[in-house]
C-alpha cells in the first residue's frame, strides 16, 4: 500500500486535479501520522474504513470516526492527524460535477451504499467515459453525496485571542469544571460579555462549546482504546452512566457501541 503523504501523492499524480468529475484514492497511515496543511483544487470526501482522523482547518476542528466522513470543499486548507492505524478511502470531486454538493466543511454520515461506492470508485481506471458503467457508478456516488446527513462533530475555534486561550485550556483539561463566572473573573470581563462573544464567534454558548469539546475528546480517547470508565473520569463526569447518558443523547448510541 502506498504510504506517501496523502497531499504529496495526490498533487504529484494529479488525482485531485479534476481531470474527470470523480476520482478515488486509498492510502493507509500509521498511528499518530500527521499530514501537514494543504488544499486541493477539487472537493474531497474523506472517509476512513478503520481508525479515526482529527481534521483541522483555520477555524474549526473535526473528529471523523469510521462510518462517518468529512466533506471538504475545494481549495480549503486543512491538516490531519491519525488516531490509531487509519485506512483512508477518499474521493475527489470536481466542483462542477454536481449542482448539489455541500458548500461548507461538515462531518457526514456514510451509508453502507456510499461506502461501497467509495470503495468501487477507488478501483475505477481513469479516465472513464460518462456513459460507461464506471461513469454511471460515479454518477450514483454524486447522487448519494447530495443527500449526506450532516452530523454535529465540529468544534469551531474563536478568533478572539482571549477566548481562544480559554478554549485551548478547556481542550487540554476537559475535566475542568470552572464556571463561566469564574472565567469572566479571570479575564476581567462580565460573564454576559463572554457569552455574547462565544455566541458571535462560535455559534454556541460557553456550555455548549465545552460539552462539544468533551464529546470530541471522548471520541478520540475511545478510538485510541481507552475504557469508557476512564474516559468518563478524564472528562470530569462523576460516573460512567452520566457520561453514557450524555453521549447517547448526542450520538444515538452508547460509547461502548459507537465503534462497533
Amino acid at each position: 500500500m502506498d504510504t506517501h503523504p496523502h497531499y504529496g501523492f495526490c498533487q504529484g499524480q494529479g488525482l485531485d486535479q479534476g481531470v474527470t468529475p470523480v476520482n478515488g484514492k486509498a492510502i493507509d497511515y500509521p498511528s499518530d501520522h500527521q499530514v501537514p496543511e494543504h488544499s486541493h483544487p477539487t472537493a474531497q470526501l474523506i472517509h476512513a474504513v478503520q481508525g479515526v482522523m482529527v481534521v483541522a482547518t483555520g477555524d474549526s476542528r473535526w473528529i471523523v470516526p469510521p462510518t462517518r466522513g468529512l466533506w471538504m470543499p475545494a481549495d480549503t486548507r486543512h491538516r490531519l492527524r491519525m488516531v490509531g492505524d487509519v485506512k483512508v478511502r477518499t474521493v475527489y470531486i470536481r466542483p462542477d460535477a454536481s449542482e448539489h454538493l455541500p458548500t461548507a466543511c461538515c462531518v457526514v454520515g456514510v451509508s453502507p451504499l456510499l461506502r461501497e461506492l467509495i470503495l468501487a470508485a477507488i478501483k475505477v481506471q481513469q479516465p472513464y467515459a460518462p456513459d460507461s458503467r464506471d461513469g454511471r457508478l460515479m454518477s450514483l456516488l454524486l447522487d448519494e453525496v447530495a443527500v449526506l446527513p450532516h452530523l454535529p462533530l465540529c468544534l469551531p475555534q474563536p478568533s478572539d485571542p482571549e477566548l481562544l486561550a480559554l478554549c485551548e485550556t478547556l481542550l487540554a483539561a476537559p475535566d475542568d469544571d470552572s464556571t463561566l463566572s469564574g472565567w469572566a473573573a479571570q479575564l476581567g470581563v462580565d460573564a454576559r460579555t463572554i457569552q455574547r462573544r462565544f455566541a458571535r464567534q462560535t455559534g454556541m454558548t460557553f456550555g455548549q462549546w465545552r460539552q462539544q469539546a468533551r464529546l470530541i475528546t471522548a471520541l478520540e480517547q475511545l478510538a485510541g482504546g481507552a475504557k469508557v470508565i476512564d474516559v468518563a473520569l478524564n472528562l470530569g463526569y462523576n460516573s460512567p452512566s452520566a457520561f453514557a447518558t450524555m453521549f447517547k443523547r448526542q450520538f444515538g448510541t452508547t460509547p461502548s457501541a459507537y465503534f462497533r
